[in-house]
């Protein structure tokens, strides 16, 4: 199907019939940071025609709306002028295989570079400080060993660094780069070309035989390895932002059925027009937002209102894309087609919502435009100090090299991805699934979580929980239900059935069974008329309903059950309460975030009354009701308006765009793909009281994160005027930055210990 971020012309050129708000996608590469995403921005935004670019780093995607006659061929040579690569966004699967093929190559790397960067390191560092087991030719295997490491698996670091002197702006990327090939040249220049005769440098417990130069090739593949691990992670956590907008493209039709003058024809969805006839069958998904003109349906909204039970829809309802007509045929005028479903915008919306989050890797980003060419300069600068001082070209050299060393950030590169994997790992023992860097980083403060209702605080789907059967056998009255239910389509029926063949021995056979549109069903079961259905439908058959029954049923729904009467033989047997039972872990985690000093907030497309029903039950302290999608991703953001910072907790499709503008998006284990895919988490355990687990891990390894960063750019700071005036030759400098690396896992795997609350009772 169409939506926001397709864009059906893939020949070059703009719709000539487009709007100037129809925006043309492009799939980018080439980004490693959100500087990048920032920087091909601007260059777009300056086109002649563009009124707005917009480049979203998460799912390396870019958004440019302009006048009808703007020319994608124009942004493409743009974008590459720039040093990234576009093209014109086709569909969902060509972009998640080229973001696919891009993470593969990434993963090549780190794997040749580890394989050579363990063994290089042990001979370099043996042969170097031993002499006695040098062996002819060790130099030559030392250098071909770091030369796929160096000018291979480095290849993305280089290639940055070329683009960064073209458009001269700096990144971390440069740093790495120079420090690596530093470390190379020089190294193959003292052990191939110009090896040296002297002792080499003072280790503060004796002085490196002559040759010890080698052991730079060890900085030069460690600080690649180190580096690509942080850089292949970051891209994994990257690539699962797209994976919503593609699991919400997926729930549209390819097809539409198009009647007119009696003739149907299948046509693709992207041909379809407002106004236009739809023939919908049973099973079938619903192509467009329209009004149903013919036939009558039950329409299975869970996806996009969150309701358990499918809606019995007809003539001047209205319905939307996404939704399937679980019985009935429908004829339906299509209103919004395209962009402009409600689906489409729910994509759009999640998409939106991916960008800006990375407040951390920015800060970063910025840090590093001011810190990498302040530590070239300082390198140059030590460099030609030493020499105008009279030392040796070799001298002056290392210490240049030293400042390089010790401020190429090693420690930095580690901050993040090993925060995050103890995290994950620690996660998943607490029944956490974190998704990426972005969920930690958003997680901050948290101080509101919202709950969706179905599903999440509810258990999703309708059960038979309560009957009354006042001077009748509850089981009588089931196994008469049951019976006529087993021959209904009807979902709320097959509730009832559900229950008798967990709990009941046998269902007697119906006769005469007959449906009555929505009124209920009727037949004969042992010999008596029965009737199954609402009040209206018993009392057309001339059924009386009791005063105490009366106010029973009233009692029911104020409580958000559906009340089902059973009549046998022209009397009222009883009435059946169906509903979505309240998981019991509920209770406990409002409590835990109570402790915790956090507000909760229930979401939800229902009805108010059915909503405070349950809220009044578990505990919640706020109640927002009777909203759509885009209702959910508004009141989501007011409440951030308001200046807090919200947690959301679901797990249907109507779910996605919210989970994806919360704070910090959390969805239960058995949510849909989509719910899964635009979350920041995934709560595996089957209980609530993981939410508080996942708050609190959150947090702790953002502050980790965040104290790994203060003491990578706090150590480059202290150690890099130390290297400038001779004290730390690049020996110890790469012993230096090898502790910095160590500190950081250190302080990372203090995570393990995170302690996780006390499983409730499951609720299955």
């Amino acid at each position: 199907m169409t939506t926001a971020t397709d864009n059906p012309r893939t020949d070059g050129a703009p719709d000539p019939g487009a709007a100037a708000s129809a925006p043309l996608v492009f799939d980018i590469g080439g980004m490693s940071c959100a500087a990048c995403a920032s920087r091909i921005e601007r260059k777009v935004s300056k086109l002649e025609g563009v009124s707005e670019a917009r480049v979203n780093f998460a799912t390396e995607r870019a958004a440019v709306t302009g006048l009808p006659e703007l020319s994608a061929a124009d942004i493409v040579a743009c974008v590459e002028r720039t040093g990234y690569t576009a093209s014109l966004h086709e569909s969902e699967e060509a972009g998640a295989a080229e973001s696919q093929a891009r993470s593969r190559m990434l993963l090549w790397r780190l794997i040749v570079a580890a394989l050579l960067a363990l063994p290089l390191g042990d001979l370099t560092i043996t042969l170097a400080l031993v002499p006695s087991l040098r062996f002819t030719g060790w130099t030559w295997v030392s250098v071909l060993m770091a030369v796929p490491v160096v000018f291979w698996s480095a290849w993305p670091f280089h290639k940055a660094t070329l683009r960064d002197i073209r458009q001269m702006s700096f990144g971390m990327d440069a740093l790495v780069s120079i420090g690596v090939m530093a470390s190379f040249v020089w190294s193959t220049w003292t052990l191939l070309i110009s090896p040296s005769t002297e002792a080499g440098y003072w280790l503060g417990f004796g002085v490196t035989p002559a040759g010890a130069d080698s052991i730079y090739l060890d900085v030069a593949a460690g600080v690649t390895t180190f580096l690509l691990a942080g850089r292949y992670f970051e891209a994994r956590s990257r690539r699962a932002a797209s994976d919503v907008l593609n699991a919400l493209n997926a729930l549209g039709a390819d097809t539409a059925r198009i009647i007119a003058d009696g003739v149907e024809t299948v046509r693709p969805i992207d041909m379809l027009m407002p106004g236009e006839h739809i023939v919908v069958k049973a099973g079938e998904t619903v192509p467009a937002d329209g009004t149903i003109d013919e036939g009558s349906a039950d329409i299975d909204t869970s996806m996009m209102t969150g309701e358990p039970a499918p809606r019995e829809l007809g003539p001047g309802d209205e319905v939307l894309a996404g939704t399937i007509s679980t019985n009935g045929r429908l004829v339906v005028t299509a209103t919004r087609v395209g962009r402009q479903t409600e689906l489409a915008q729910m994509a759009a919306l999640a998409g939106r919502a991916q960008e800006g989050k990375a407040r951390i890797q920015r800060l970063a980003d910025r840090i590093a435009s001011v810190f990498v060419p302040v530590v070239m300069a300082i390198a140059l600068i030590t460099f030609g100090a030493w020499l105008l001082s009279g030392a040796e070209l070799r001298t002056a050299f290392g210490t240049g090299l030293a400042v390089l060393i010790i401020a190429c950030p090693c420690a930095l590169g580690l901050a993040t991805p090993t925060a995050l994997m103890v995290g994950v790992g620690r996660g998943s023992q607490l029944g956490i699934l974190i998704k990426s860097h972005e969920a930690l980083e958003a997680s901050g403060s948290i101080d509101t979580v919202v709950f969706d209702k179905t599903g999440t605080v509810t258990s999703g789907s309708v059960l038979l929980t309560r009957v009354w059967a006042p001077g009748r056998d509850k089981t009588e009255v089931i196994r008469s239900a049951a019976a006529l239910e087993r021959l209904s389509e009807h979902p709320l029926g097959a509730a009832v059935t559900r229950y008798a063949d967990r709990n009941l021995d046998a269902v007697p056979a119906a006769a005469d069974f007959a449906v009555h549109p929505g009124l209920g069903v009727s037949g004969t079961v042992d010999g008596r008329r029965v009737l199954v259905g609402s009040r209206t439908f018993l009392a057309g058959e001339s059924i009386d309903v009791p005063n105490d029954a009366a106010e029973l049923i009233d009692g029911y729904e104020k409580s958000g059950t559906i009340a089902v009467l059973v009549g046998i033989d022209g009397r009222l047997a009883g009435v059946l309460g169906l509903g979505d039972k309240v998981r019991p872990s509920a209770v406990h985690a409002m409590e835990q975030l109570a402790s915790m000093k956090l507000r909760t907030v229930l979401l939800t497309g229902d009805s108010e009354r059915t909503a405070r029903a349950v809220a009044d039950r578990i505990g919640v302290d706020e109640v927002i009701a009777g909203v759509l999608p885009a209702g959910k991703v508004d009141a989501i953001r007011s409440l951030q308006d308001d200046g807090r910072r919200v947690a959301m907790v679901g797990d249907g499709i109507n779910d996605a765009a919210a989970l994806a503008t919360a704070n910090l998006g959390l969805a239960v284990g058995k949510a849909t793909d989509i719910a899964l895919k635009s979350a920041d988490m995934i709560l595996v355990r089957e209980d609530l009281s993981v939410v508080p687990d996942a708050v609190r891990l959150a947090g702790r390894t953002l502050r980790t994160i965040r104290l790994n960063l203060l003491w990578a750019f706090g150590y480059n700071v202290a150690a890099i005027p130390l290297a400038a005036f001779g004290l730390l030759n690049p020996l110890i400098a790469g012993a230096a930055m090898s502790l910095s690396s160590l500190l950081v896992v250190t302080n990372s795997l203090r995570l393990k210990n995170v302690a996780g609350s006390v499983p409730d009772e499951d609720d299955s």
